[in-house]
């Protein structure tokens, strides 16, 4: 018994001068040793539930994008909605599941590549998403300045704007990329953040100046473009139009700046994180793992709650999945149709296009080259054919001229009423 209590004893030490030791490297690609197995699951399990949440709403939406892209020429902020949520889902496809398995081993056995690209491919989305949400604050205040107006955008502009914003974003953590690697420590092989002596100074501002950049001034622009554009909603038109137009640009705004409050709101724990490692002094005290966790978790959050923001704010998007879960419906279920043929006590089958009683090609040429009996059958098939409200809509044009008995002026088309009556 005696033993058990020693060996006990001497493995609290052990761990307890292990987390000291610790205490002052800066972990690099979501590696995280800890002793307690219960971070060890609940970090996981969490962040592969934020995944799976996330991958269908992302999927939800950037199927409404595409389908409505497809019907239309695609919008400027549609696209900008469609690369965030494009970002959203490379982070819930590529790096949340890196950051699970490496908060759930005891040591880095990613490889050097993983090593190297985690933290830089995470910053870069977020960094995308961020320059993004600026793009559509601008795009929200445009639209919100004339809602009547109809702006027509090149494809190339597009392309060229969602260029520009993946790389300033690939370019501003490259820094993480340089001095990221793999480091044999205390026996164990680690995924560290190892800065040389000669570009400590540098690391330094960087430290300070990203989050700047990345996080600070881009929502304080959003906020403005968001604030200009709620104070053009409030304006009344004179038009129901106008009306109608304000509305619609009021709700797009409430929407889009949901959408920013929230990034904001849980990104902020992962900078204050960053903010403290990145300036963590010798024998400083260091943030707890489980606000270290808790904030990466929080951080991938960002992608499951924004496709639920647009999916519940947006009626366009209610709209736009109601019409996707249609065209799919319709779309697998055309060979099953067809196979079972014609239902019983139908023997007429409607065609796919039928013919106007206004179009002059309702008849086709090669009934007019056959026979006047064959011809006269195919115009009474085709008037069988008309469908049941087109022809009730013919058939009161031609009563209402019967029954106007009180025409002012009867006697100019006296002839032609009672022709029209007679047949």
């Amino acid at each position: 018994m005696e033993k058990v209590m020693l060996a006990a004893a001497f493995a609290d030490s052990n761990s307890s001068t292990m987390n000291v030791s610790f205490a002052h490297l800066h972990f690099a690609g979501g590696y995280l040793p800890s002793d307690s197995k219960d971070w060890r699951t609940i970090v996981p399990a969490l962040l592969v539930a934020v995944c799976l949440v996330g991958f269908v709403g992302n999927l939800c939406v950037i199927g409404i994008l595409l389908h409505s892209a497809w019907k239309r020429k695609p919008s400027l902020i549609h696209s900008l909605i469609l690369n965030l949520s494009l970002a959203d889902l490379c982070l819930l496809l590529f790096s949340a599941p890196v950051r699970a398995t490496a908060y759930s081993r005891a040591a880095w056995d990613l490889g050097w590549f993983v090593c190297k690209s985690s933290d830089w491919f995470i910053h870069t989305c977020m960094a995308a998403k961020s320059l993004t949400i600026v793009a559509v604050a601008r795009v929200c205040f445009m639209y919100a300045s004339n809602p009547a107006k109809q702006v027509s955008i090149h494809n190339c502009t597009i392309r060229s704007v969602l260029a520009a914003i993946w790389v300033v974003a690939s370019l501003l953590p490259l820094p993480e990329w340089f001095f990221s690697t793999i480091r044999l420590h205390a026996g164990v092989e680690m995924c560290l953040v190892e800065v040389p002596a000669v570009a400590e100074k540098f690391m330094s501002v960087f430290g300070k100046l990203y989050p700047l950049l990345v996080f600070c001034i881009p929502l304080l622009f959003a906020c403005f473009y968001f604030w200009r554009a709620y104070g053009q909603c409030q304006k009344r038109g004179t038009k129901t139009q106008n009306l109608r137009n304000q509305m619609r640009s009021k709700q797009l705004t409430v929407m889009l700046l949901s959408i920013a409050i929230t990034s904001a709101v849980l990104w902020l724990p992962e900078w204050i994180a960053w903010l403290w490692m990145w300036h963590l002094k010798a024998g400083g005290l260091a943030p707890p793992q489980g606000f270290i966790a808790l904030s990466q978790v929080l951080m991938f959050s960002i992608s499951s709650a924004n496709p639920l923001i647009f999916l519940v704010m947006s009626e366009e998007f209610k709209e736009g999945l109601k019409g996707l879960w249609k065209w799919m419906i319709t779309k697998n279920h055309p060979a099953s149709s067809e196979s079972r043929g014609p239902p019983a006590g139908n023997l007429e089958v409607l065609p796919d296009h039928v013919p106007s009683p206004e179009s002059p090609t309702s008849v086709p040429e090669k009934e007019k080259a056959g026979s006047p009996s064959s011809g006269k059958e195919k115009t009474e098939q085709a008037a069988i054919l008309v469908l049941p409200d087109v022809e009730q809509f013919w058939h009161e044009r031609d009563t209402v001229s019967c029954v106007q008995d009180d025409d002012p002026t009867p006697w100019e088309h006296g002839d032609q009423e009672t022709g029209d009556c007679d047949k």
